[in-house]
């Protein structure tokens, strides 16, 4: 499958995000409903189009879905039913590209986040069930020195500053406190991001530079995967 061509998002897609900050209203989303259609929802699409054979070359596991609705771009729309902020949109570009065997946020995925000043992309797994996250902890438990190796890689250290996610005050029921990794074993998430400035989302070196920022994360990923018993790649 060759690369779709992808040029970047128009330079009114940061315009509209900006202006959506100051505007979180359905009155003024409304007005501009079809300029957000054109500047971002279609060039995403492309995005994620041409992002599907480079995701496949890092792992044939990982969705990269490009339909406007149920595919791998989020909904701009929040749901404010139990939120305090009831502003209805969100301000930025989500875009979840999730392992095959998942279907929600909380399944192992690459991540992207375009916002009108700065962008970050990564992955890794976001806020899962207690008993899939003792699944990864167990594993870094039991594998200390594999996972000093995927933090101290320098493809990793060139691209991350490191593994994160909130934690735990203290060590989780049944983990050695004194564990080199307790600073990982306390964490209720596990990823790595890098943050660039936006503008690059409006070139065609967009898709490149973060196919090479999941490529780095490549072996992180594939260590999740394995924890939970699941394939990274199936060829």
């Amino acid at each position: 499958m060759s690369p779709v061509t992808f040029t970047g998002l128009p330079p009114d897609a940061l315009v509209f995000l900006k202006q959506l900050h100051r505007n979180n209203n359905r009155e003024w989303f409304n007005t501009n409903k079809e300029r957000y259609r054109a500047n971002i929802v279609q060039p995403m699409c492309a995005f994620i189009e041409a992002m599907a054979p480079r995701l496949a070359r890092i792992s044939d596991c990982f969705i990269a879905d490009p339909r406007p609705n149920g595919g791998s771009m989020f909904r701009i729309y929040r749901d404010t039913r139990f939120a305090n902020d009831k502003t209805p949109y969100k301000e930025h570009i989500g875009c979840h590209f999730r392992h095959v065997a998942g279907k929600d946020a909380h399944a192992p995925g690459f991540y992207l986040h375009i916002e009108a000043k700065q962008t970050f992309f990564g992955g890794g797994i976001w806020r899962p069930p207690t008993p899939v996250l003792n699944r990864i902890r167990d594993t870094i438990a039991d594998n200390p020195k594999q996972w000093t190796r995927i933090k101290q890689a320098k493809s990793f250290r060139d691209h991350f500053p490191g593994i994160e996610g909130d934690q735990l005050q203290r060590a989780p029921r049944g983990y050695d406190p004194q564990h080199p990794h307790l600073d990982d074993l306390r964490r209720k998430s596990l990823f790595a991001i890098r943050t660039v400035d936006s503008r690059l989302v409006t070139t065609d070196k967009f898709p490149e530079e973060v196919a090479a920022t999941f490529k780095a994360l490549g072996p992180l990923m594939q260590f999740i995967t394995y924890a939970l018993d699941l394939p990274y790649n199936t060829a």
